[in-house]
């Protein structure tokens, strides 16, 4: 079973890449350069066939080179990105350079083939030390992903205006298929340690990866085999590790690559089986057992998965681009679930914090019940009998303290019911994401897209303040809510907000009247509107969207749900609650079963 972890890319796999863009790519005109995140850059280069998108990352964790499909607009404006455009304007990639094992590719660009290259575009794929490096014709730094100064390293500081300088050699030999069986294990055995660390350290390009693959295809016995004294290790061992070995060095050699996601990675781009080279047909990578091929090969039909997706075959028809689509699921999955847990933290102190203020706010209002008592002390004082300055003086205080409590009351009464609406808007979001947590019909991107809008209406309504909240609300104005659309049994549009913003758009601004809306009652949930202003809706249209009002809120684990439907003309806005919080008269209640709502949304998914 392959391993379900982010695969690094080694270079063995960039190998692979570079051979298929070569292929692709050469020649192709320079076009676009933009960058989405702090440590990637996306290329866009336009070929006879079209617009090829290539993505360059020297991320610490996922350094890596693939090819990926046409991604959105967003990151040209960055300083990084800009001097690339400028940079590279009208040039032409001539050359895709990688020598011997080092994982670092350079992009040769001139005006057109055949003339002096005049920007080399250098990505070193290095772990932390990955970079990426835009350099002129005297090859000196024109920018950089990431400056590194002499205190950060005393081996290679690199900066804007240096001269480049390529890494330090790696260590080891270089791995050759002359090397015989006796002297390759011989070295393997010069130092006693287990197997992984012989291979690693003897021979340069062995990965983590790449040494589970040459062990075995089966991830137990391979890293058993990995962990043994190379001492122990039987001549059977031997044998067998070293026709992978060779068979590893041939197709390297060859630049004969399929890439396949099974065995004891995640991927892995040669053939592990000596006796066999069948090719395969290629699978969706989120299928598992997927195999794409380098090599030429005669096209075969696979109707089934065609009329299942169209566009299958266009995601996996080369490997490189498989590999882009691969590194994007896992990279969302895991910023997927580690912004999950940071907003979930989040949440929890938000809600400590809010609770710990009421309860506050409480014991003021409490205290300040008093009031009669003190100004009775006060009357009391001064029934006396010629009372004297100092009864007179007490009973003064004494009024003015019941005085400022009395009216402390209708203002801290005010302070309560903010921090109610806030503790109400905690709530709100926690059912949200629960719902991303466990919503299955969305990829990882989508499900990072909405709760990267979450956390931002989360920082908007409760981590800032006016003054800094207007700029991103301005922002917002700019790009209209994507709430989720349904259809009704009768046709009708059914709109569910799945955040605090759209659940406001639906329900407040979107709404004309004749439309119904539906909550779940007393509950954290979404807010579902049913268009009945186009059209005549009958119960089975108003029971779905009953159903889902009660499936998109915390209640969604009864059998039952009570919702409560009312004509979008009876909301009305809390004045000072947040986004999406509304009031309403009147309505009728209806029971609805979450496991409806659920059901539906999978047929429709389907």
């Amino acid at each position: 079973m392959p391993s379900t972890a982010l695969q690094v890319m080694d270079l063995t796999s960039l190998r692979a890449v570079l051979s298929e863009l070569r292929q692709e790519l050469l020649p192709s005109r320079f076009e676009k350069a933009q960058q989405p995140d702090a440590h990637t850059i996306q290329l866009g280069l336009r070929t006879l066939k079209g617009m090829v998108w290539l993505e360059l990352s020297w991320r610490a964790d996922a350094p890596r080179l693939v090819q990926i499909p046409s991604p959105s607009h967003q990151g040209s404006g960055s300083t990084l990105a800009q001097q690339i455009q400028h940079g590279l304007r009208q040039l032409a990639l001539i050359e895709l350079k990688q020598q011997g094992f080092d994982r670092v590719v350079e992009f040769g660009l001139a005006s057109r083939p055949g003339e002096p290259i005049q920007r080399t575009l250098v990505l070193e794929l290095m772990g932390r030390h990955s970079n990426l490096l835009l350099l002129d014709d005297q090859r000196r730094v024109i920018t950089l992903g990431r400056q590194v100064r002499e205190h950060q390293s005393r081996v290679r500081p690199i900066s804007t205006g240096d001269l480049y300088g390529t890494p330090p050699p790696l260590l080891g030999l270089k791995p050759q298929l002359q090397e015989s069986r006796t002297r390759w294990q011989q070295r393997l055995c010069l130092v006693p340690t287990n197997l992984r660390k012989a291979l690693q350290q003897c021979y340069q390009g062995i990965s983590p990866a790449l040494a589970l693959q040459l062990a075995n295809d089966d991830i137990t016995t391979g890293q058993q085999l990995l962990d043994r004294p190379v001492s122990e290790l039987s001549d059977e061992c031997w044998q067998q590790l070293h026709q992978r070995w060779c068979q590893w060095l041939k197709q390297l050699e060859q630049d004969q690559f399929t890439l396949r996601f099974e065995g004891p990675t995640a991927y892995r781009v040669w053939n592990a089986n000596t006796e066999s080279n069948a090719e395969g047909t290629s699978q969706d990578i989120s299928e598992g057992n997927s195999e794409q091929t380098t090599e030429p090969k005669k096209e075969t039909s696979n109707s089934a998965n065609q009329l299942a997706n169209p566009s299958l075959s266009e995601k996996t028809r080369n490997l490189s681009l498989t590999l882009g689509i691969y590194y994007r699921k896992q990279l969302d999955a895991k910023a997927f679930h580690q912004l999950a847990k940071d907003l979930q933290n989040k949440l929890n102190n938000q809600r400590q914090r809010e609770q710990q203020a009421i309860g506050e706010q409480q014991r003021r209002l409490d205290d300040s019940s008093a009031s009669r008592s003190l100004q009775q002390q006060a009357d009391e004082l001064l029934c006396q009998p010629s009372p004297s300055k100092e009864l007179i003086t007490q009973a003064q205080k004494l009024y003015g303290q019941a005085k400022k409590q009395r009216r402390s009351v209708s203002v801290l009464k005010q302070r309560l019911e903010h921090h109610q609406l806030r503790l109400e808007l905690i709530n709100g979001s926690e059912s949200f994401l629960e719902d991303l947590l466990i919503t299955n019909n969305e990829s990882h991107g989508q499900r990072l897209t909405r709760l990267q809008e979450l956390a931002q209406e989360l920082d908007d309504c409760l981590g800032r303040s006016k003054r800094q909240r207007q700029p991103a609300k301005s922002t917002r104005q700019q790009q209209s809510p994507t709430p989720l659309e349904i259809k009704s049994p009768g046709g009708l549009l059914i709109q569910i907000g799945r955040n605090h913003r759209q659940n406001e758009w639906i329900s407040l601004r979107q709404a004309s009247p004749g439309d119904l809306w539906f909550h779940a009652q007393e509950c954290p949930g979404s807010h579902v509107v049913l268009k009945a202003s186009t059209g005549f809706a009958d119960e089975a249209d108003q029971q779905l969207a009953a159903d889902l009002a009660a499936h998109f809120s915390r209640a969604k684990g009864n059998q039952h749900v009570a919702v409560m439907m009312v004509p979008v003309e009876q909301l009305q806005r809390i004045a000072g609650a947040g986004p999406g919080t509304v009031r309403f008269k009147g309505g009728n209640i209806c029971w609805a079963v979450p496991e409806r709502g659920l059901e539906h949304l999978n047929l429709t998914a389907k």
